[in-house]
């Protein structure tokens, strides 16, 4: 039996801490935080009423993670949005999305588009289902070891050959143009129309501080699209007492286990012994021995805070030093005493309309989104934002007061960081305040009065996500999602198998493949991995 440390309790470390324990070994997890959880948290923001704080849907939750995990035994439970997207438009008209409503939506904007969208569709899904099986296989590594070494990483590559191939040649063209394309050069050869093409572009930039016009947003699109819930591929959702209840329901499922979890015990350095990990101190002064440390932290908080004093591939801590991070995100908590009520849609009634349920996407064109973009790079965020708005009160009545309703904002582009000489001052700190009302005004002129609405609100600007949840530079992937940091270059080619450049030490956060979202997949393969160089003796 081996002695494993996590460090981090975010979902990521939640899983892998769990197959480590399943396979007989003792397991201790630190988070520096009073909650366990990382990102995707559940919190009281004001009197009455809670929400997730950072990560805000369910879809790319795998599903061999839900099952292996008992979740639904532990406490989760999904329930499926009425409608899956709604996009308003400044002239009164809204487009929606979701089984059964895409297709008559899409052709009151374009017949033709309608026509085009099930090939679209049938392309997105074909090329889903490569990057499903992608997932829970873990990249092959370049290795400078001898022959014998490389073989297994030769057997991996082939058997992902293998997989391709068996795609038609279109089909194979449509994945290398995901993979390498922009997301609005995608979608022109599919639409014409301006608001059907944001409707799905949005996917291209969630999460990424850029322009929808950007080569390699294609994938970005792609990395939105190969979720489920429930079984529905495709689908969007709302985890019942927000996305807290996704890790409470893994703790508990470690806990069963015999995982010792520990909270509020930030790590302080990593101990190294000709090159072996051997310990975890943290900041208490209290020294942990471990036989493998995992770490679900970022890249840069490893390798520069926890191994600063570690010997280290000059190369691999260059790297690490210049991994880029910062998905240009805002993100609120906001407390409502009524429905918003959307020129488009006017509410009847007291029950919800189902595009009250949905994603609700303020960005009414590609072209509003690259100037969104290209205004947060010269002004520090843009003064026409992108915004999506989930209010998971429509559909969980446990998170907010009876009448009364939380609303989630995901908002871009803001600049991750604010230079020096910024006009007002160069923190986030000088500037959080301004934007939110930004934010909420943007609401405001598609849902007249929604200002008047609010209650409360909780804004976290990058440097709050930063500070309060490790995310560096505010990036909710841990690192962009650009080809020189997919597959086996994520984070670093050469340790893209989740083994850390120290022996005994591995990575299993969203840093590693398959990269950012609430999947548990990194933790998964990352278990598979360490576990494989136990029984090979190699730890």
């Amino acid at each position: 039996m081996k002695h494993a440390v996590v460090i981090g309790g975010g979902h990521n470390g939640l899983v892998c801490a769990w197959y480590l324990a399943k396979a007989g070994h003792r397991v201790t997890v630190l988070e520096k935080r009073d909650i366990i959880g990382g990102a995707a948290v559940t919190e009281e923001f004001h009197p009455g009423f809670r929400n997730s704080v950072a990560s805000y849907t369910v879809s790319l939750l795998n599903p061999k993670v839900i099952a292996d995990l008992d979740l639904a035994r532990h406490g989760l439970r999904i329930v499926e949005r009425r409608m899956g997207n709604f996009l308003p438009l400044p002239d009164g008209r809204a487009l929606e999305a979701g089984p059964g409503r895409t297709k008559a939506s899409v052709a009151q904007f374009s017949e033709r588009d309608a026509a085009a969208l099930e090939g679209y569709e049938r392309m997105l899904e074909n090329a889903a289902s490569v990057l499903r099986d992608l997932l829970l296989r873990t990249p092959p590594n370049v290795t400078d070891g001898n022959w014998l070494s490389a073989v297994p990483e030769l057997l991996k590559a082939a058997s992902l050959g293998k997989r391709f191939s068996q795609l038609s040649l279109e089909a194979r063209r449509d994945v290398l143009d995901l993979f390498t394309c922009s997301a609005a050069e995608i979608l022109d050869r599919w639409f014409e129309s301006d608001p059907v093409k944001a409707l799905f572009g949005f996917d291209g930039i969630v999460g990424a501080w850029t322009s929808p016009h950007t080569p390699g947003t294609g994938y970005v699109l792609l990395h939105h699209c190969f979720g489920e819930v429930n079984g529905n591929r495709g689908a969007w959702g709302h985890a019942i007492g927000g996305m807290g209840a996704i890790t409470q329901s893994m703790r508990r499922a470690c806990e069963e286990r015999g995982v010792t979890i520990r909270t509020a015990t930030p790590v302080a350095t990593i101990e190294t012994d000709k090159g072996r990990v051997c310990a975890v101190v943290t900041e208490d002064g209290a020294r942990h021995p471990a036989d493998l440390i995992a770490s679900n932290i970022h890249p840069q908080l490893l390798v520069g805070t926890l191994l600063a004093d570690a010997l280290l591939p000059e190369d691999f801590r260059r790297r690490i030093g210049h991994w880029q991070s910062g998905s240009g995100t805002f993100r609120m908590n906001l407390a409502l005493d009524r429905l918003p009520d959307f020129t488009a849609r006017p509410n009847r009634g007291d029950t919800p309309g189902d595009h009250l349920t949905a994603g609700i996407i303020i960005a009414p064109s590609l072209d509003y989104m690259d100037r969104a973009y290209l205004d947060s790079r010269a002004h520090g965020w843009s003064r026409q934002p992108v915004v999506e708005m989930l209010i998971a009160s429509t559909l969980d009545d446990s998170l907010a007061p009876e009448g009364k309703h939380v609303a989630s904002l995901f908002c871009q582009h803001v600049a991750p960081t604010l230079p020096a000489d910024f006009p007002g001052g160069s923190s986030w700190d000088d500037h959080r305040e301004t934007v939110a009302d930004l934010m909420i005004d943007t609401v405001d002129r598609h849902a007249p009065g929604f200002r008047d609405s609010v209650i409360a609100r909780q804004a976290l600007s990058p440097l709050d996500l930063e500070r309060k949840l490790s995310l560096v530079g505010g990036d909710i992937f841990h690192g962009k999602l650009s080809l020189n940091q997919l597959f086996s270059a994520r984070p670093v080619l050469g340790y893209g198998a989740y083994r850390g450049p120290l022996k005994g030490l591995y990575m299993c956060g969203a840093s590693t493949h398959p990269g950012g979202g609430v999947t548990g997949v990194p933790g998964h393969n990352a278990a598979r991995e360490i576990l494989s160089d136990i029984r090979a003796r190699r730890v």
